[in-house]
């Protein structure tokens, strides 16, 4: 909403004045219907929001409504609200029903459950988190068969990539590394974490579980530097 908020006073009341209430009123509406049915979205691949809803038409689709006396299992009927599991791609996108859904690059490699509502959205869980909502724009037909579907790999995160070098988490919930500051959560502030780098992307571990994981942001000419000190900076001594 901060974000909306930014983007109506940009493009619509700046320089701008009106002669009433009403008048304004009617102008923002319009705005609006603009806004949600012609303005393309950079976030959304360059098209208007009421085009990622368009796939989601429920024509064809048919919830699940058990007659008397059937204790069938939904998941015997091909129901939507059942969860497929999928691990994140390295491009963080999952497969679904023959289709591509963006989850996020910050969870590759992570497992999911994608679960199939009845109001024709896809609901994307991590770790029993709500992390993404979009409209369904896979074919009804072969639903069932990849709900049934295993995910290859066991999704469980492994230690791999460089050698982990030890930080500890300031009073803000982050921690420094070649020069750059990552995110670890206000949770584990003031703890000593791992930190390692796998590819193009760094995790935060504690206790051998990973916290969280960034697109790497740090200039790889310092991690020469930061791999030099594995055990964080000695504390400053006081002068006496």
């Amino acid at each position: 909403m901060e974000r909306f908020h930014k983007t109506v006073r940009k493009e619509f009341l700046s320089g701008r004045v009106f002669a009433s209430l009403e008048e304004a009123q009617e102008e923002l509406d319009g705005w609006v219907a603009w806004y949600n049915t012609e303005r393309p979205h950079q976030g959304i691949g360059m098209v208007s929001p009421v085009s990622r809803f368009a796939d989601a038409a429920a024509e064809g689709f048919q919830p699940f409504l058990p007659e008397e006396g059937d204790d069938r299992e939904p998941e015997a009927i091909g129901t939507p609200g059942v969860r497929a599991r999928r691990k994140v791609s390295a491009n963080g996108r999952i497969r679904l029903v023959g289709k591509n859904y963006a989850v996020g690059r910050f969870l590759a490699g992570e497992m999911v459950e994608a679960e199939i509502g009845r109001d024709g959205l896809v609901n994307v869980y991590h770790r029993g988190v709500l992390v993404m909502t979009v409209p369904r724009h896979h074919p009804l037909e072969g639903e069932a068969a990849a709900l049934r579907r295993q995910p290859r790999g066991t999704g469980a995160p492994t230690k791999a990539g460089s050698k982990p070098v030890l930080r500890l988490v300031d009073s803000r919930g982050s921690v420094s590394f070649a020069g750059t500051i990552y995110r670890a959560g206000n949770p584990y502030a003031l703890k000593q974490v791992e930190v390692r780098v796998v590819k193009d992307r760094v995790e935060i571990w504690l206790q051998g579980t990973l916290i969280r994981t960034h697109p790497a942001r740090h200039d790889k000419d310092k991690e020469h530097g930061a791999f030099g000190v594995p055990g964080g900076r000695p504390p400053k001594k006081k002068a006496s």
